[in-house]
């Protein structure tokens, strides 16, 4: 697979600093957005999994009820339902988009929002739950025949699907999660895994560590391609990208400050914001552009980090990130459509030409 460029929708305009607005399903904001979206370039698009939100398979649906060639990356929570039913599910839509469909398993780094839709089982038992919740999965989609299963969590006789992915052999799974239990799964099972916008440092770490999980698995280290989740401050020059991020960073400390009511809020556990969150304690700007400040102020608890600066700059960083050993690259942005549309229009098309120089002076070499 080639490089992708990824952005996201949720299913009502708001950010961090953009205030929510419009019904809770709003079908103008989603298709304006991706329309525009597709337009500037975007391949494809995360639509995010959680227990308060709308449907996200709907959404996804939508999504290319309105599009021609935009995919998405559709987030999926194991533990929800059974394997059997989400392997339908996903190859249903796989179907009707002809092929769109990335799975983002997310095995969900809250305990509270688990808890909201019954589901109790501590970290580690969740991932163990996922590795079995993947294996199923991909046996109903490659499986010719009925078959049985009796695991740790989950029991069948007789499973099997009539409808299978469009995309052969399955539907690329992308996986989310840093803690060494998470790792171990991804090594197992991803296609491509997804890390937040950390250091160079922290995520040539990271890669190593997967591609070691990877090999313990007897795979090809190099099977499995790597997501970087970020956000992106693109101006006309570096000083304005800077005068707008320091206006992004005191609405996002305003809106911090109206969230917790004078009474704090308890940081996010999960491992990847942990690492956002020590990344910040090293600088504010990490690298040539990693900007961290909203991590710190936010807690981390999504991909908060971002790469600022003229198009050329965020380009360049992106590229540094590409030699480290990502493939693909997501941005949400702090403006949801106006910051996917400069990323698209003026910051994409820089990088794949950075990335067509480099592997043409690979095939040279060779």
């Amino acid at each position: 697979m080639a490089s992708e460029f990824i952005g996201h929708t949720s299913n009502r305009e708001g950010s961090d600093i953009v205030p929510t607005s419009g019904p809770v399903i709003d079908k103008t904001y989603i298709r304006n957005h991706v329309q525009a979206a597709e337009a500037a370039g975007i391949d494809r698009l995360l639509i995010g999994q959680f227990a308060q939100w709308p449907d996200n398979n709907q959404i996804a649906a939508y999504v290319f009820g309105q599009t021609e060639r935009i995919g998405a990356l559709l987030a999926h929570r194991p533990g929800l339902m059974a394997p059997t039913l989400g392997a339908r599910q996903l190859a249903t839509l796989d179907q009707f988009s002809e092929g769109r469909v990335w799975v983002h398993i997310i095995t969900g780094g809250s305990d509270a929002d688990q808890a909201r839709d019954g589901d109790f089982e501590d970290h580690d038992t969740r991932y163990a739950r996922t590795d079995e919740y993947i294996e199923v999965l991909k046996r109903v989609w490659e499986s010719d025949a009925p078959f049985d299963h009796e695991g740790r969590f989950y029991k069948f006789k007789g499973a099997f699907s009539q409808v299978k992915p469009f995309q052969k052999p399955r539907i690329p799974i992308s996986f989310g999660g840093s803690s060494d239990a998470a790792i171990a799964v991804a090594g197992k099972h991803a296609d491509i895994y997804a890390l937040w916008g950390e250091p160079l440092d922290g995520t040539r770490e990271t890669i190593a560590k997967v591609r070691a999980a990877a090999i313990a698995n007897g795979r090809d280290p190099n099977a499995i391609r790597f997501t970087l989740a970020f956000r992106t401050i693109v101006a006309d020059t570096e000083d304005q990208a800077w005068s707008n991020a320091a206006d992004i960073l005191e609405k996002v400390k305003a809106g911090v400050a109206r969230q917790a009511g004078g009474n704090g809020e308890k940081l996010p556990a999960n491992v990847g914001s942990v690492r956002l969150r020590e990344a910040a304690k090293r600088g504010k700007v990490l690298d040539k552009r990693l900007w961290t400040e909203v991590a710190e102020a936010s807690g981390a608890g999504g991909n908060s980090t971002a790469l600022v600066g003229n198009p050329e700059q965020v380009a360049e960083a992106m590229l540094d990130y590409y030699d480290a050993g990502i493939s693909n690259f997501l941005v949400r942005g702090f403006y949801p459509t106006a910051d996917t549309v400069t990323y698209g229009r003026d910051v994409v098309p820089l990088v794949k030409a950075g990335i067509a120089e480099r592997e043409a002076r690979k095939v040279a070499a060779e």
